[in-house]
């Protein structure tokens, strides 16, 4: 069992920077993947980031290459994800989540976070 808690959302200006942390909980925390993912008013949830368990591999979606950084401390339990450069579009609720797959999909990830808003605005 992993439980997920996010915090670092908030309001900011386009063009401006957050980071997204999730502490874990769970004594094999270091044995999943994590992905960010964002659920904008009217949307589905898609994946934005993951982390490889070891921290050793990061993939994005397409939209937030270079001015997203994914990042873990397993000493810390906790996975970052520092978003740069960011515009409007960027606006949703994220979640962290684990698994032990990885992957893009939502139906690969088990264990999620309650969310943490992040408003961007113009």
């Amino acid at each position: 069992q992993v439980q997920l808690v996010e915090s670092g959302g908030g309001l900011v200006q386009a063009g401006g920077s957050l980071r997204l942390s999730c502490a874990a909980s769970g004594r094999t925390f270091s044995n999943y993947a994590v992905g960010w993912f964002r659920q904008a008013p009217g949307k589905e949830r898609e994946f934005v980031a993951g982390i490889s368990w070891s921290g050793s591999s990061t993939y994005y979606v397409d939209s937030v290459k270079g001015r997203f950084t994914i990042s873990r401390d397993n000493a810390k339990k906790t996975v970052y994800l520092q978003m740069n450069s960011l515009n409007p579009e960027d606006t949703a609720v994220y979640y962290c989540a684990a698994t032990l797959w990885g992957g893009e999909y939502v139906r690969n990830y088990p264990y999620w976070g309650q969310g943490t808003q992040v408003t961007v605005s113009s």
